[in-house]
């Protein structure tokens, strides 16, 4: 009976990832393990087991075909320095050895974009490596542990996603803030219209798991963001035409923003999402290019107004 392991598999990215695998019956048993279960309801060959990846992990005899290795500590900020390391560096040991002993062959690992630090210039997975965060820096470190545990077994395969922000139905992240600030008429740009942004739609990027696992190549790192990187601007205006109507937008210093953003946590006690560091990853560009899965013929499905048509079709709840 063909079996995967998904760390992290309460999270956004692994829920999505289990929901797509028993719909199309890729294993006979898929097995989500994490800190806490799925919000959302699961196929009868979902199974969840409740783990922390920051210690051994022991599965009772499983022997997994393929380990799918999204667990992470993430969201910046929110968390102490040590955690970023904790949890991803230590998790990727842990399931390394969980392969080794399981015979597992087959990994496929969620790092990030954080790890070429600032994206300044256009970057594919060629660039320069310069992460300058926590987490940045310790998905750098699991990206290396993973490939010397591929590179130390005949016949292992590893595959390294480094996703950008991953948006879609059910998600209550950036693009989302941005749609409901849009269609209430309180959207505003930090600083520029212009900045270039790289988002990839949750769909997309499932598309493109099914797609490295076809491939032959025994290590395979890419970029997935969709293929074309619009302006902050552009986002807005297609954001706009698929509600239907146009909203009035500003546009602000980013010095003024995140004086706002701190005086809005100051007041709130910590508690408001709008926080100074988000206010300026916001107004950073970020132009990340697809490259190996351009070479590869990856088909991308979906540009952004695409992908707003498909999200409100699969969650019309997110745009009310």
């Amino acid at each position: 009976m063909s079996t995967c392991l998904i760390l992290g598999g309460g999270g956004y990215i692994g829920h999505n990832w289990a929901k797509r695998l028993a719909a199309r019956k890729r294993f006979a048993r898929i097995v989500l393990a994490d800190v806490r279960p799925p919000s959302g309801s699961l196929d009868d060959i979902c199974e969840f087991v409740k783990c922390d990846v920051r210690q051994p992990l022991s599965f009772d005899g499983l022997k997994p075909e393929w380990l799918f290795n999204f667990a992470a500590v993430h969201r910046e900020p929110g968390h102490e320095r040590e955690e970023y390391f904790d949890t991803n560096i230590a998790g990727a040991n842990h399931a390394c050895t969980f392969a080794e002993q399981s015979g597992c062959r087959n990994i496929l690992f969620t790092s990030s974009i954080a790890v070429y630090g600032a994206l300044k210039q256009p970057t594919s997975e060629a660039s320069p490596l310069y992460p300058y965060s926590p987490y940045g820096i310790s998905k750098l470190c699991a990206e290396l542990i993973f490939k010397g545990w591929q590179r130390s077994g005949a016949g292992r395969r590893l595959h390294i996603c480094r996703p950008g922000v991953i948006y879609g139905p059910g998600d209550p992240g950036n693009i989302l803030r941005m749609i409901r600030a849009v269609r209430k008429g309180y959207f505003i740009f930090p600083g520029s219209r212009h900045l270039r942004k790289s988002y990839g739609y949750i769909e997309g990027l499932l598309d493109s798991f099914e797609f490295v696992m076809a491939q032959e190549e025994k290590q395979l790192t890419y970029n997935y963001v969709e293929r074309e990187t619009e302006t902050l601007g552009t986002l807005v205006q297609l954001v706009q035409a698929h509600l239907g109507k146009r909203t009035p937008t500003l546009t602000a210093p980013l010095p003024v923003l995140t004086a706002a953003a701190a005086l809005t946590q100051l007041l709130t006690g910590g508690r408001s999402p709008i926080h100074p560091v988000r206010v300026r990853k916001t107004a950073s560009s970020t132009h990340v290019v697809p490259e190996a899965l351009l070479k590869l013929g990856f088909e991308f499905r979906y540009d952004f107004a695409a992908s707003l048509k498909d999200w409100a079709k699969k969650s019309p709840e997110d745009f009310r």
